[in-house]
């Protein structure tokens, strides 16, 4: 099997040959590739060194799979040429998620909306993916009605230009810098660009997913991202509010018996989610599960995953091993 990796030398990149090699590819022919100022560059994977080509060879290469996450225009620009050889596409940028005829996968919740003719797949974003995958099951429950999303998105999300400022910030010295105000010791109400009426396209992101996943156009929607000094993940708070009432105990049980899903919610012991927790594991942490005693129906959830992970590299692997599977 030959699977391309493109973008393979950027921050999200790297973390997809680690899972890659986790998850039970070290033996298959992987074909890294880059923009043309990393080309010729050696990577290490699964004990042997791989030289980076362009994504032009890696397209002539025809690969059965390419993953991919090198930003919207490349994906807009290569993706189709990859398809057109007939390797299949998991795209990790925002090029494809709204398309609507393009599936938008987490495997533990829709993979069955892929077609065998479907050659690109989208890959949520990462604020989407942690939240839906553990509200999804409620969902089948209760039926979610309107949800609240506040996030407080690691500086990963943003990429090692990112990761450069904040630790530039700590040690005092300058460094080039990713945000527009300084990030150690503050945080900003700002992911993404601003729209016109006054959201960010993070927060945008949560809302047009979230309904495209979960296949409900009804769910009222409204989130506000905010970027905090934080490396190891994604926390975010979600207020659900539920069509019908429910039993508290049985939403966590049911919470917790989501794949993928580790539950963190014991209060006497001091017990809930923490970006800490998070770095480096695949799985989802929910914790803090409490009833909404303002609004009837309604539930509180504090929701952390490592962002690099499960939030982009280890679920578009995921939809891999699931297609190697079922092709």
């Amino acid at each position: 099997m030959k699977i391309a990796v493109v973008g393979a030398t950027g921050l999200v990149g790297g973390v997809m040959l680690q899972v890659l090699e986790e998850r039970g590819f070290a033996n298959c022919e992987i074909i890294p590739a880059a923009s043309p100022k990393s080309v010729g560059k050696e990577i290490d994977f699964a004990g042997r060194k791989l030289k980076v080509v362009s994504v032009d060879d890696a397209i002539a290469a025809r690969p059965d799979y390419a993953v991919f996450s090198a930003g919207a225009d490349a994906s807009r620009q290569y993706a189709p040429l990859f398809a057109e050889v007939g390797t299949t596409v998991i795209d990790n940028s925002s090029a494809w998620r709204k398309v609507p005829e393009i599936p938008l996968v987490v495997p533990e919740i829709n993979f069955d909306v892929i077609k065998p003719s479907d050659r690109i797949i989208a890959n949520p974003n990462c604020s989407t993916i942690q939240m839906v995958l553990a509200v999804s099951q409620l969902h089948k429950a209760y039926k979610i009605k309107r949800l609240v999303i506040s996030t407080y998105q690691s500086v990963t999300g943003t990429g090692i230009k990112a990761i450069r400022q904040l630790e530039a910030e700590e040690q005092g010295i300058e460094a080039d810098k990713a945000y527009p105000y300084p990030i150690h010791r503050n945080l900003f109400p700002h992911g993404g660009d601003f729209q016109p009426d006054g959201y960010t396209t993070e927060e945008q992101k949560l809302v047009d997913e979230t309904r495209k996943i979960l296949r409900d156009n009804s769910i009222a929607i409204t989130a506000t991202v905010a970027r905090v000094p934080v490396v190891g993940g994604h926390s975010e708070a979600v207020n659900i509010e539920f069509e019908k009432d429910y039993d508290l105990d049985e939403a966590i049980r049911i919470i917790g018996n989501t794949p993928g899903v580790t539950l963190c919610n014991d209060n006497a012991a001091l017990q809930y989610p923490m970006p800490i927790i998070a770095h480096h594991k695949d799985d989802v942490f929910v914790g803090r599960i409490r009833r909404d005693f303002s609004q009837p129906n309604s539930l509180n959830l504090w929701v952390v995953a490592d962002n690099l992970r499960k939030g982009a590299a280890t679920n578009a692997i995921e939809i891999l091993q699931q297609l190697v599977k079922t092709r």
